[in-house]
């Protein structure tokens, strides 16, 4: 999904950091996961070999990924569910909205799902007359309060108690059961108010729309890990469940679930283990189930031997919670469902950079490499970003520049040229750049650096080496 309008990048940051509540929120938000995560891992003497493992498995699905697939499916055959296969956006959401249209249901609960939120399903089912209704408590305030998501883990973080009771009195009673008029922004109440709520939907729907977290092609069971129990109701209750999965979650066997259910949560929510974690292999206990395995690009990744590392996330967003880029833009900046440095690469491959956001998001880093640092399967996220930079659209005058100073560096004596006739004309060399321009942005946060009246080549020659 696309929000649409939205400018690149650097327009959006610069129109963030301005906010001065959602900096406050992100900052404190991100600070509390990050030092959570950093305790729990010191913990596991052996996390450098789990992380490891983690990437290596990732790695071999990734190779394997068609043979693995078509075990898939044939698990989930075998097992009383259905499989269908979806190529594209569009196409997963004709596949979803004719599923629950021949269910005869206008209304459908949803457990949290990046993967739907990526291909705009909730916007498609409105069209064709049916409502989703989010559970995930943080996905319930995005929605209730018509908002966007901004954090891959924890999609309201951008919001303060005080929003949050200011949206449940406004707003839940279009989509349900209203708040109480009581209501307060002490957490226990929110939480009170949002279970109340939701309760009602459990109990009276009976479509439920999910993702997965992980899929075992080994007998095709479907794994959904989360902290609040919401979801095990929407797998549950309903008697048709449609569980869109991008193609990438895979693992081959239950062994190779073992490594990721000790690093996804001490690396996202900074626990030993999460709360609920809920399996299950194609219909049982009578209920009606649809897998719908989504490329929308995946494939397209796949062939990029660098930018394809970006498939092995696991979700976990631990990269967003010490990205210093993130704490200060928050995630409504990058224009996607992922924020954070993981958006940064893989929305570009997924989408293409035709769009000027698209092609900016490879820009959205300082190459700080602390991403790559907590990334718990080891995707070297600086590496795809430098990558990614040398596929973006570049202006003209860009390449030209590029083109003239690889002439330059190309030869030592062209460079001893340059450096001297640089040196007789640094009093009139400019502190910033005359804009506006591609020099102009770069010198309105930085001043160019002072020319020295003598090279360190001329210096060099000069002094024999410093010697004399």
């Amino acid at each position: 999904m696309t929000f649409l309008g939205m400018p690149a990048f650097p327009a959006n940051a610069a129109a963030a950091v301005r906010d001065s509540q959602l900096r406050f929120n992100l900052r404190k938000a991100t600070h509390t996961i990050r030092e959570k995560r950093a305790s729990v891992v010191a913990e596991l003497p052996d996390w450098a070999r789990l992380r490891e493992a983690g990437k290596q498995i990732k790695d071999h699905t990734l190779r394997n990924l068609e043979r693995y697939l078509l075990q898939m499916e044939e698990a989930v055959t075998a097992a009383g569910g259905h499989v269908h296969w979806a190529a594209d956006a569009r196409e997963a959401n004709r596949i979803v909205t004719g599923l629950v249209r021949e269910t005869g249901e206008s209304d459908v609960v949803k457990v949290k799902s990046m993967a739907t939120q990526e291909i705009g399903l909730n916007e498609a089912l409105a069209e064709a007359g049916i409502t989703a209704y989010e559970t995930d408590l943080a996905e319930l305030i995005v929605q209730l309060g018509d908002d966007w998501p901004s954090h891959i883990l924890v999609p309201a973080i951008h919001r303060s108690r005080a929003e949050i009771r200011e949206i449940f009195l406004e707003k839940m009673a279009d989509w349900g059961r209203p708040a109480p008029e009581e209501l307060t922004d002490d957490p226990r109440a929110l939480a009170e108010a949002a279970r109340r709520h939701l309760r009602e939907r459990f109990l009276s729907t009976k479509v439920a729309i999910s993702g997965a977290n992980f899929m075992i092609a080994e007998t095709g069971t479907l794994v959904v890990l989360e902290s609040e129990g919401n979801g095990r109701m929407c797998l549950t209750l309903p008697k048709t469940l449609i569980s869109v999965v991008g193609i990438e979650k895979l693992l081959p066997t239950w062994r190779d679930l073992e490594v990721f259910l000790q690093l996804l949560p001490r690396s996202s929510t900074g626990e030993r283990m999460n709360p609920y974690t809920s399996t299950w292999t194609g219909a049982t206990e009578g209920q009606e189930f649809h897998l719908v395995l989504l490329d929308n690009g995946r494939t397209r990744v796949l062939a990029d031997e660098v930018g394809r590392q970006a498939l092995r996330c696991i979700r976990c967003s631990a990269c967003l919670n010490v990205c210093p880029v993130y704490e200060r833009a928050g995630g409504h900046a990058y224009g996607s469902v992922y924020p954070g440095p993981i958006g940064a690469i893989l929305t570009p491959q997924l989408r293409g950079m035709s769009s000027p956001l698209d092609a900016s998001l490879p820009y959205a880093s300082t190459l700080c490499g602390a991403c790559y640092d907590v990334c718990p399967v080891a995707i070297d996220i600086p590496e795809v970003l430098v990558h990614l930079r040398g596929r973006a659209p570049h202006p003209r005058a860009e390449r030209l520049g590029m083109r003239a100073a690889g002439w330059v560096f190309d030869r030592p004596e062209r460079l001893a040229r340059a450096e001297r006739l640089a040196g007789r004309l640094r009093r009139f060399v400019p502190r910033r750049a005359p804009g506006p321009g591609p020099l102009s942005a770069w010198t309105e946060t930085r001043d160019l650096p002072e020319i020295p009246a003598e090279s360190f080549r001329d210096w060099w020659t000069r002094t024999d080496g410093g010697t004399r």
